[in-house]
């Protein structure tokens, strides 16, 4: 620290899943620099070698309970790769489905239980929206907040239907899903797609599912925040507007997804990366830093197919158990709004050149991104063909190397295998969270968060900066991802 500097160190946070500290150098009321840590260390990576690699499709999903489909559909997506496979139609639609339902829920779940609760703090009692949203959202009480949890039990029933429990199912497979649909199921699903799509438009939005997914410019935005229907879409923007919370954690603007959904041609959100302008993605200009891990293997960073996550018992300059991702040797931010920065939605792509990502930006992303997958999974559920196959058989090689690559509701997530005589000699996976809350690389360069909570304010006397909460927590971090 330098002089006239103090610091904090906050956590553990609250509403987040999994254990997250960070530390704080405070001067002139603002963050002048962030180091975030993930204090726990789990090991998933270490338990999966040795095994046969088929087992990755049971231990993968275990490494969270809240977004384990996408950790089982890398899986799935690597051994596909291995085996040389595609999925059936009927098999590549129904895991879109069990994926978005997962997404959708964890939208969900993050904007009314983790996210909007902190307007309901008496921090903010003299605004002139808190009686609204403590009303909506006060933690375990709101309105908002119980009515949301009631839709996502509905849409869950999708998981059930298809997938046959949530989480750590073990339906979705590399050539598609364990289990089928009849015609029965076709119209349970659809009528459960539309009770949800009924409680958003009446609770959330205040207007069909369509008029938001069609919000095309800021101006737009701002005309719905002025006379749009009433929603708690519309709160949270009359919220942003007063708090400013577009000034509020901004990262480095570079954005990567992998792709989401893939279509009969091409994918529902398309892959590769933006930063002012379209960039390809190449998988193998990925790599991970240890410089401020607390692992072994500092000397260069790591491309995932010969990674190592070893702890180093010595370390004595680690500050996370987090590893640093960089894409060319860079950081970039994953997640619904990169998704949708990428994908070429007209909003995302008007406030990313307008005011970068922030903690608005972040949230209007996810929202954004409920609506359209919602009405892509309606129209899916009617592509599907009972009587059909739903799963295409492979055989796994003895050696090779593969990669799974897909999209969590948090973002980017990559799983990378190495099988010698049939066993699985080198397992990588590079969470979202890993993208997001990265520590700094060999050459001093922050993470997206670490970046973000520069310059956030702090208030005389806050130990817990309310501004602090609202950045981390407008990533939607998974903590037990980061560090698996």
């Amino acid at each position: 620290m330098t002089e006239g500097e103090k610091r904090l160190v906050v956590g553990p946070f609250n509403r987040v899943e999994g254990d997250l500290e960070v530390r704080l150098d405070v001067a002139g009321g603002e963050v002048r620099r962030a180091f975030v840590s993930s204090p726990l260390f789990r090991g998933f990576e270490r338990i999966l070698e040795g095994r046969d690699p088929r087992d990755a499709l049971v231990i993968a999903p275990r490494i969270c309970g809240i977004c384990s489909v996408s950790q089982s559909h890398a899986a799935a997506l690597a051994l596909a790769e291995l085996e040389g496979i595609r999925p059936t139609d009927n098999g590549r639609i129904a895991t879109n489905l069990i994926l978005a339902t997962e997404n959708v829920a964890d939208h969900l779940t993050h904007f009314h239980v983790f996210f909007m609760p902190d307007f309901a703090r008496a921090v903010y009692e003299d605004r002139p929206w808190f009686a609204a949203a403590a009303r909506r959202f006060k933690a375990a009480q709101g309105e908002s907040v119980r009515r949301a949890l009631a839709t996502r039990a509905t849409l869950l029933h999708v998981l059930g239907l298809l997938a046959g429990r949530w989480p750590h199912t073990l339906a979705l497979q590399p050539g598609g899903v364990a289990r089928g649909a009849d015609a029965r199921d076709q119209m349970r699903l659809l009528a459960t797609l539309g009770a949800v799509r009924a409680d958003l438009e009446e609770r959330l939005y205040g207007a069909p599912l369509e008029q938001v997914a069609q919000i095309a410019s800021a101006d737009e935005l701002e005309a719905w925040r002025q006379a749009g229907p009433e929603g708690d879409f519309r709160l949270f923007l009359e919220i942003a507007t007063d708090l400013d919370l577009t000034t509020l954690g901004r990262a480095h603007d570079r954005f990567l997804s992998y792709g989401a959904y893939p279509q009969a041609e091409g994918r529902l959100y398309a892959s590769g990366t933006f930063a002012g302008a379209e960039g390809a993605l190449d998988p193998a200009a990925i790599a991970e830093d240890h410089t401020f891990a607390r692992m072994e293997g500092r000397e260069a960073p790591h491309v995932p197919f010969e990674g190592t996550t070893f702890p180093d018992a010595t370390d004595e300059t680690g500050y996370t158990w987090c590893k640093a991702p960089r894409l060319a040797g860079l950081p970039f931010e994953t997640g619904a709004f990169a998704r949708q920065v990428v994908a070429g939605h007209p909003l995302a792509r008007d406030l990313a050149a307008r005011e970068g990502a922030n903690v608005r930006s972040r949230v209007i992303g996810r929202l954004v991104e409920t609506a359209r997958t919602l009405i892509a999974m309606e129209g899916w559920v009617r592509e599907l063909q009972p009587g059909a196959p739903w799963c295409a058989q492979g055989h796994l090689p003895q050696h090779g190397r593969a990669f799974g690559l897909t999209e969590a509701a948090r973002g980017a997530l990559g799983h990378w295998v190495v099988v010698e005589k049939g066993r699985i000699a080198r397992y990588q996976i590079i969470a979202p969270t890993t993208w997001n809350f990265s520590p700094r690389d060999a050459s001093g360069q922050p993470g997206p968060l670490e970046t973000a909570l520069v310059g956030a304010p702090v208030r005389q006397g806050e130990v817990t900066p309310v501004s602090v909460q609202h950045i981390v927590r407008s990533f939607d971090p998974c903590m037990v991802c980061t560090v698996h």
